[in-house]
C-alpha cells in the first residue's frame, strides 16, 4: 500500500450546492491519491460569478472555468506543496451533464487535476499534457473511477 503524504486540507463551500454530495471525506481521499509530497491545500467551491471574477483577474479570461489552481510553492526543493484549488459549481454541473458523467466522477477528476497543477504539472505542451493525462487516468483508476478522457 502506498504511503500517505501528510495533508492539511481546508474545504470552503461559499457555494453550498455540492456540500452534501462532494463531502470533505471524498475530497480528502481524492487529494491524498494525487499527492506526491506533503501538502497544505484549500479547496473552495464557488458560483459562476466568483469563478468568472477569479479567472478574469488572474488569467485574463472573462468566463468561469471548471478549476483554478493557485500554487504558492515556488522553490523546487520545497518539502510542502501549498495551494488553493477553486472549483466552480456551475461549470462542474454543466460539464458533467454535457459529458454524461456523474458530478462525483467529474469533480474527482478535476480535484486530481488541480492537485497535480499544485505540484508543478502542466499541460502547455503536447508532452506535458500526455504525461499529466496519464497520471490523472492512473490516479483515478486507483480510486475506482473510469478514464475521464474516454469518449462514451
Amino acid at each position: 500500500m502506498q504511503q500517505k503524504n501528510k495533508l492539511s486540507l481546508s474545504v470552503q463551500y461559499p457555494d453550498s450546492r455540492l456540500k452534501e454530495t462532494i463531502t470533505r471525506s471524498k475530497l480528502r481521499r481524492w487529494v491524498q491519491a494525487a499527492l506526491l509530497a506533503p501538502a497544505e491545500l484549500t479547496i473552495r467551491f464557488v458560483d459562476a460569478d466568483e469563478g468568472r471574477m477569479l479567472n478574469h483577474e488572474y488569467r485574463g479570461k472573462d468566463y468561469a472555468t471548471n478549476v483554478l489552481t493557485f500554487a504558492y510553492t515556488e522553490e523546487e526543493d520545497s518539502e510542502v506543496t501549498q495551494a488553493d484549488i477553486v472549483l466552480c459549481t456551475d461549470v462542474l454541473q454543466r460539464e458533467a451533464l454535457e459529458q454524461g458523467k456523474s458530478i462525483v466522477a467529474h469533480t474527482a477528476h478535476l480535484v486530481v487535476h488541480g492537485v497535480l497543477h499544485a505540484q508543478g504539472y502542466d499541460h502547455e505542451t503536447e508532452a506535458e499534457a500526455a504525461e499529466m493525462e496519464q497520471l490523472e487516468i492512473d490516479i483515478l483508476a486507483s480510486l475506482g473511477e473510469t478514464n475521464p478522457y474516454a469518449v462514451a
